[in-house]
């Protein structure tokens, strides 16, 4: 029996990739969208209404997928928010709304699930986090962050879960060729900001290294790998060889070292 696949944010980017390549492949796939209606011709699997900062939307779309598919085997929490800026200007109503959006939505959908996965005594629970959440990088130390909470808490909450059967993993993809960047919240470039020419110069490093990422499909069939392991990892990282390399070298190198290194490549 095809599983069934549970992907919030699947209406662009990383989200949308998964979910036609999973469809394709055979699965029962189920993704979310704020707006699903906008995409109901371009998207070949079902969309269901879900915003991740809205809990009521959560259990409607559970329910939905329940009352059709009657199971959830898999959940991809992938549905995500950019956020870029000196730490300093970026106002604090958008710090909130990065870690609504990047970890209590992902923590309020696996709560959501797993009442079901608990009964099926299975089930496999996905998320996306990010590279750039294994450093504290400038001027996006906020997005840093959320997803370094994510993968943390997950590393907790796969050991309080592995005794109903419950598989959770994390995965961290590099850049992609996406539209995130087209939906990232940019802290705006102040005139008479401190941090104008260096944040001015990030911010198109920023773009630059999203517009020459990898083909998002990469990250698709990573995810049907580790869909289909028997035994999946904790941590997995899916991106460039340089970008995976950097989380090894932060590891061995003395903090400061790795600092210079980071300010380096972004010319600070």
């Amino acid at each position: 029996m095809a599983k069934v696949v549970f992907i919030t944010g699947a209406s662009s980017g990383i989200g949308k990739a998964i979910g036609c390549y999973l469809h394709n492949k055979g699965y029962v796939v189920y993704g979310t969208s704020r707006s699903p209606e906008k995409y109901k011709d371009a998207i070949p699997f079902t969309l269901v209404p879900l915003d991740v900062t809205q809990p009521d939307t959560i259990t409607a779309a559970v329910a939905q997928i329940l009352a059709n598919s009657a199971t959830i085997d898999v959940l991809v929490n992938n549905a995500g928010v950019g956020i870029t800026g000196p730490i300093e200007e970026t106002p604090t109503d958008e710090i909130r709304n990065a870690f609504e959006t990047n970890f209590y939505g992902p923590l309020n959908v696996i709560k959501a699930v797993l009442p079901q996965m608990r009964k099926q005594r299975s089930g496999h629970i996905i998320n996306i986090t990010s590279i750039a959440g294994y450093m504290g990088l400038p001027y996006r130390g906020i997005y840093s962050a959320t997803k370094a909470a994510l993968e943390i808490t997950t590393e907790a909450y796969r050991m309080e879960t592995k005794q109903f059967g419950i598989q959770m993993t994390n995965v961290a993809p590099g850049d992609f060729a996406t539209n995130i960047a087209a939906g990232r919240y940019h802290a705006p470039v102040l005139e008479d900001s401190p941090y104008k020419n260096a944040y001015g110069a990030t911010l198109e490093t920023m773009n630059a290294h999203v517009d020459a990422g990898n083909d998002p499909d990469e990250m698709a069939k990573a995810i049907e790998r580790i869909i289909e392991t028997k035994h999946p990892r904790i941590h997995y990282k899916v991106g460039a060889f340089i970008q995976k390399f950097s989380i090894v070298l932060k590891r061995v190198l003395p903090g400061k070292t790795y600092e210079k290194m980071l300010m380096k490549h972004y010319d600070l």
